[in-house]
């Protein structure tokens, strides 16, 4: 059994000088579980080799973990995953790497070598899941597709992450998240009116990993039904292009297109930030007449902007916005943050703080509901978040991040795969 721990400020809060965490929060906070759980999960039992790098592919495999899998991640010898040097932010470690990769078993080979190929080949026989997320048509070369495979494991499910799927002219095109964004007309509709803007997070990286982690559940309990395994083909601009269905009907007919708003709605006014006193700034929106008229009357205090023709219906709201927008900043000017803020909640317009990473890092929600726990690293623990919809650190694996090649030589004697100084 693995003891229980309350989860204390790790390194990287205790220094940070300006916005201290409070202990008492996080002592307050319910007691976490630190490593993984001795229960059997959903899908324990479940073995993933997954030949995966940056971003898309661990992180759907980081979310099969989560549920129990057991994932046996390829990695290059000495320098692994070229994600673990996209920065040193965490403890001298890849934020990236670590949001990604924890539960997870480490074998480093080079696949160029007929040997270590050959040893990758001997596990995927009794895999259950095949991820890769390699250059196009990589998997192809070495013999490690979906057809060179199933014949010798016909149960094996096997999972191409790729930027434009397998076939059609960009198939052999290389991707990355920014430019997925851009190939799916997502840049078009993120920014302000003068210039466009990414996503600050690796969005089309997310979108296609979760689309390959719930096609891979599927698959699972297809399996179940078949006793047949199956290939899954994952395009990261399909993903993102599914995600953009709005703007898409939105300008439908050659209609225009979504309109770049910035931080507020395309459609719908008011609904994004507004300035209080003392600089700050507030989130909020107004969905219907009803909260419209709250709003003026109850938080604004002043009835008759309800009543003014240029407002008084969403659409001539949005079309006069700027003129609404510094009527609604002069009322809030003479409240704090905090104070429109509890007026909002008073009369339940949906509301929200600006919040930068330092807030979200003490956000009281999540303090409140426990949602922290605490994970290995090569470079010691560190905070990390228990999976939406699980409750119970017990429910998941908090495993450690493996440090590149950890568990050669255990899988080597595991799978009965000789090396030269055998």
């Amino acid at each position: 059994m693995h003891s229980r721990m309350i989860l204390k400020p790790p390194v990287a809060w205790a220094f940070r000088p300006r916005r201290p965490i409070l202990q008492k929060q996080i002592q307050a906070s319910q007691s976490q579980q630190r490593f993984s759980s001795s229960k059997r999960l959903p899908l324990s039992g479940v073995t993933v080799v997954s030949l995966e790098q940056a971003i898309a592919a661990p992180f759907c495999t980081r979310q099969l973990a989560d549920h129990g899998a057991r994932v046996i991640k390829i990695e290059r010898p000495v320098v692994g995953d070229f994600a673990r040097n996209y920065d040193t932010r965490a403890n001298g470690l890849s934020s990236h790497f670590l949001w990604t990769n924890r539960a997870k078993e480490s074998l480093a080979l080079d696949l160029k070598n007929p040997r270590d190929l050959a040893a990758v080949k001997t596990i995927i026989r009794s895999a259950d899941v095949l991820v890769q997320n390699l250059i196009p048509g990589a998997t192809g070369r070495m013999g490690l597709s979906y057809k060179d495979l199933c014949n010798e494991n016909p149960r094996l499910i096997v999972c191409d992450i790729s930027g434009y799927g397998s076939n059609g002219p960009y198939q052999d095109k290389k991707a990355y998240d920014l430019l997925i964004q851009s190939e799916a007309g997502f840049l078009s509709v993120t920014g302000g009116p003068d210039e466009p803007a990414k996503a600050g997070i690796s969005i089309a990286d997310i979108a296609s990993g979760m689309y390959a982690y719930t096609n891979i559940l599927t698959a699972l309990i297809e399996r179940g039904q078949t006793g047949k395994g199956k290939r899954i083909d994952i395009s990261m601009l399909e993903s993102m292009v599914e995600w953009m269905n709005f703007p898409l009907y939105y300008s439908m007919n050659d209609q225009p297109v979504v309109p770049r708003t910035g931080l507020t709605h395309a459609t719908v006014y008011p609904y994004g930030p507004f300035d209080t006193a003392g600089g700050e700034s507030v989130m909020f929106g107004v969905q219907n007449e009803r909260e419209w008229l709250l709003l003026c009357r109850d938080v604004l205090g002043d009835e008759s902007i309800a009543k003014d023709e240029r407002f008084i219906s969403n659409s001539l709201r949005s079309q006069n916005r700027e003129p609404l927008r510094a009527i609604i900043c002069d009322k809030l000017s003479k409240h704090s943050a905090a104070e429109v803020l509890e007026k909002l909640d008073t009369v339940g317009i949906a509301n929200a703080k600006v919040n930068d990473m330092h807030d979200v890092w003490k956000h009281p929600q999540l303090l409140a509901r426990g949602r922290w726990a605490e994970m290995e690293t090569p470079a010691g623990s560190v905070p990390t978040l228990l999976p939406p919809g699980i409750n119970d650190a017990g429910d998941t694996r908090l495993d450690a991040v493996p440090a590149v090649g950890q568990h050669n030589q255990s899988l080597f004697t595991e799978f009965g795969i000789p090396r030269e100084d055998d």
